[in-house]
């Protein structure tokens, strides 16, 4: 019993002088300074960092075009009294939140001791639409008509999806949680993102 307690107590002190020492060698290593630190993040970045899947059911009647003659305009009218060109669809679509760290700069991170500032960019949006997966549940739209539809869509989700505060605040959280396991990985034990960076100190 006295040597297994020996043992456990000779690699309790080996395990603690090695934990000592790993510390004292990550806490004195040199910390890389805001230009290195870029160079880190574009190593890694990417843009994408969130996609939701939409879909919405779209009504669409488009405005009468402007013609160049009075003949032209009566023959609209008659056109559009007579069968109003109307489309309805469910249409399918991609959104892609994301921050583009790539746009990070030595203005966007200030470096104090072990603690870390960050200024992210904005959220960026885009829609993809998916054409292969809309229905379409009635239409007497022209070609150039469904394009303005699809158009209107597209608009309208990206509308949509840059008011919604969750799914912004979602994508953001996706690249600071990024961000600081980069800056951590490297020795900084304070990763702050904020919306204006600390002034330097002034000298003299």
């Amino acid at each position: 019993m006295r040597n297994l307690l020996a043992v456990l107590a000779l690699v309790l002190a080996f395990a603690l002088g090695a934990f000592v020492a790993w510390d004292f060698a990550h806490r004195h290593q040199p910390l890389p300074d805001a230009p290195a630190l870029i160079l880190k993040v574009r190593e890694v970045a990417r843009l994408e960092a969130l996609d939701v899947s939409l879909y919405k059911k779209i009504d669409f009647t488009p405005d009468p075009r402007e013609e160049n003659t009075m003949w032209g305009a009566i023959a609209q009218w008659a056109s559009y009294s007579v069968r109003p060109p109307r489309g309805r669809a469910i249409v399918f679509a991609v959104a892609h939140l994301g921050v583009d760290l790539r746009k990070l700069d030595v203005d966007s991170l200030h470096v104090s001791g072990r603690r870390v500032e960050v200024v992210l960019p904005r959220v960026q949006t885009s829609v993809e639409l998916k054409p292969g997966e809309t229905e379409i549940i009635g239409s007497n739209l022209s070609s150039a008509q469904t394009a303005q539809l699809f158009e209107k869509a597209r608009n309208a989700f990206e509308a949509e999806v840059s008011a919604d505060k969750e799914l912004q605040q979602r994508a953001r959280g996706s690249a600071e949680q990024s961000l600081r396991s980069l800056f951590t990985g490297v020795g900084f034990t304070d990763v702050a993102f904020v919306d204006k960076l600390s002034p330097e100190p002034k000298r003299g």
